[in-house]
């Protein structure tokens, strides 16, 4: 068990440190990546990030190569299908992707 523990530390801490930079660079560019919780439906992405001109977004954070659980698709498809642009990033280069692709 305690191996276990160690392997969900080393997948958080590495799940954290890349939600923190992704937050940053959202909000050095004018951005929020507000944490996201919704009371009553479980699944939703971690961020719901708003951006200048009332663009809205949400984002998934995984540790490297981490995969979203089937609950976490489902309600990506749910935003999808009404509109919404559901991200899933895994690592600085999928951040960099990101940032790329809503900022320029």
């Amino acid at each position: 068990m305690a191996t276990a523990n160690k392997t969900r530390d080393v997948k958080d801490m590495s799940e954290g440190r890349l939600e923190r930079r992704f937050k940053r660079e959202v909000e050095k560019r004018g951005g929020l990546a507000l944490k996201f919780t919704s009371p009553g439906r479980r699944g939703v992405p971690d961020r719901i990030v708003l951006l200048p001109g009332g663009r809205t977004l949400f984002v998934e954070m995984k540790a490297p190569g981490g995969q979203r659980e089937p609950l976490q698709q489902k309600c990506a498809r749910d935003f999808q299908a009404i509109g919404f642009s559901v991200y899933c990033l895994d690592s600085e280069e999928a951040i960099n992707r990101f940032l790329k692709e809503v900022f320029g």
